[in-house]
């Protein structure tokens, strides 16, 4: 990955790129994503929106163009719809994907369907039987975008924002082995900025930048861990197990009030703290999906969530946040609402600005396994630091995965690989050895397992490949 993109620099700003930019129809992503770009002045460009909602990208086409003419914008940037594939990646230096894979009608199935039989999803997009679900219609999405990406924009960087993350990378990579292509995720930056907190409630040190945490990430996305952390050479492990266990039992709210639910993504820590004091190893994710991945040790009820002190992000606040997002859309597109531009706090545009050589940055993203996690599969998605510079991402060697992580890691590694093989092969046996494998399923019986496979499978068929039509057998 260290071919150079020839671009055009002018008076020390890199001019005339073209972002291709898939999906977005959700609204929060590109928002952000546009306003990080004009809050930038060192590059300018032209941004392409396809959607497969023409309406909602000609709406972010109508945003962008007031985000780029604002007072306080420092680059300008052009916005274009295009109305296919092919239009919107011809001659792109970078790749967004931002997709929402289905409908909340899909999504309804698969985070609730399951607790019929006493499975419970706080999000069901990445792991358990309603991130299987997921992939099974994500993946044949991907497949023609890689396609479109080798056939029109091959040399272009790509990056995923997508979930479930995995098996989006495992797909573009699999469909098109040289694609240059990337995920980035922010729950590794929510656990920075808890042991940045950290610092300031047990030492005394405020207003540490998350950036300034040093961490060593290993992991798979959303199952992420650090083995060490570090501030200005402090080694951060033993005060992180003196503040596990000083709030393991009640939580910590980072300074705010004891109402731990300010928001549906925001958890006390419990599950973060109970990890640590059971593996020795800081798990970096936020808690709702740390949960998932851990089966039933969280989740035996909603009840127990809320003991644990995290949420069930339901379908019903979904289509709620979305029906408020969308109305918010038709305000800045009206001028009822008037633009203010806010930095997103992700990082696509410096690592964009890191590839061109405007700078070098070091920052967590999901990769093929080449070595850079030297116990877990290779050629599995893996998350890691990587180094990002002039026309290359070089992975950091993460080193081994401790052995009291390793086998909880590797389960849902060996899952996902098998989850690829049996979406792209539409393979039921396959499918329904994985979907039974997954730790949330601990207890279902294998019978009742298939049955909740097929009427998952029924649920989404409209997403389906062809080769399964005959799953209602």
């Amino acid at each position: 990955m260290n071919e150079v993109l020839q671009v055009k620099w002018i008076d020390g700003q890199v001019q005339d790129l073209t972002v291709c930019y898939i999906g977005g129809g959700s609204r929060g992503w590109a928002w952000g994503f546009m306003m990080d770009l004009a809050s930038d002045p060192e590059m300018q460009g032209t941004v392409r929106l396809y959607d497969i909602d023409k309406n909602a990208a000609l709406a972010n086409q109508a945003i962008g163009e007031k985000i780029s003419a604002h007072p306080d914008a420092r680059s300008k940037w052009a916005y274009e719809v295009k109305d296919s594939l092919k239009d919107a990646l011809i001659g792109a230096d970078f790749v967004v994907i931002s997709i929402l894979p289905g409908t909340f009608k899909e999504m309804r199935s698969d985070v609730h369907a399951p607790e019929s039989l006493g499975v419970y999803q706080p999000v069901g997009d990445t792991v358990g039987p309603g991130g299987f679900i997921r992939a099974m219609r994500t993946i044949p999405m991907f497949v023609p975008i890689a396609q479109a990406i080798r056939d029109y924009a091959p040399e272009a960087w790509v990056i995923n924002y997508t979930n479930p993350m995995t098996l989006c990378m495992a797909t573009l990579y699999r469909v098109f082995p040289q694609i240059r292509a990337f995920g980035c995720c922010h729950e590794v930056f929510g656990t920075q900025k808890l042991l940045a907190a950290m610092l300031q409630s047990e030492c005394g040190i405020a207003d540490v930048p998350r950036q300034q945490i040093r961490v060593n990430v290993q992991g798979i996305n959303h199952f992420t861990w650090f083995d060490s952390a570090s501030y200005e050479g402090m080694d951060l492990m033993p005060i992180y197990r003196a503040f596990a266990e000083k709030y393991h039992a009640n939580g910590f709210f980072a300074g705010k009030d004891d109402n731990w639910m300010n928001s549906v993504f925001d958890c006390a820590h419990r599950v973060k703290f109970d990890l640590f004091l059971r593996y020795e190893q800081i798990a970096a994710a936020g808690d709702r999906h740390l949960a998932e991945f851990m089966g039933k040790t969280y989740l035996m009820s909603p009840e127990m969530a809320h003991e644990w002190k995290f949420s069930m992000t339901t379908v019903d606040w979904r289509e709620q946040d979305l029906a408020r997002r969308l109305k918010r859309s038709a305000a800045l597109v009206s001028g009822e609402e008037q633009i203010e531009i806010v930095p997103s706090g992700e990082e696509g545009h410096l690592l964009i600005k890191a590839l061109l050589g405007l700078s070098e940055m070091v920052s967590n993203v999901n990769l093929p396994n080449r070595g850079q996690i030297e116990n877990l599969p290779l050629g599995a998605i893996v998350e890691t630091n990587a180094l990002f510079r002039r026309g290359e991402i070089r992975p950091v060697q993460a080193g081994a995965m401790a052995g009291s992580v390793l086998p909880l890691v590797t389960r849902h590694a060996q899952n996902q690989l098998n989850t690829l093989d049996a979406a792209l092969n539409c393979d039921f046996k396959l499918a329904a050895s994985t979907f039974i494998n997954d730790p949330l399923m601990d207890g279902v019986s294998v019978s009742d397992g298939e049955a909740l496979l097929r009427q998952m499978l029924i649920a989404t068929q409209d997403y389906l490949p062809d080769g399964w039509k005959g799953v209602r057998s």
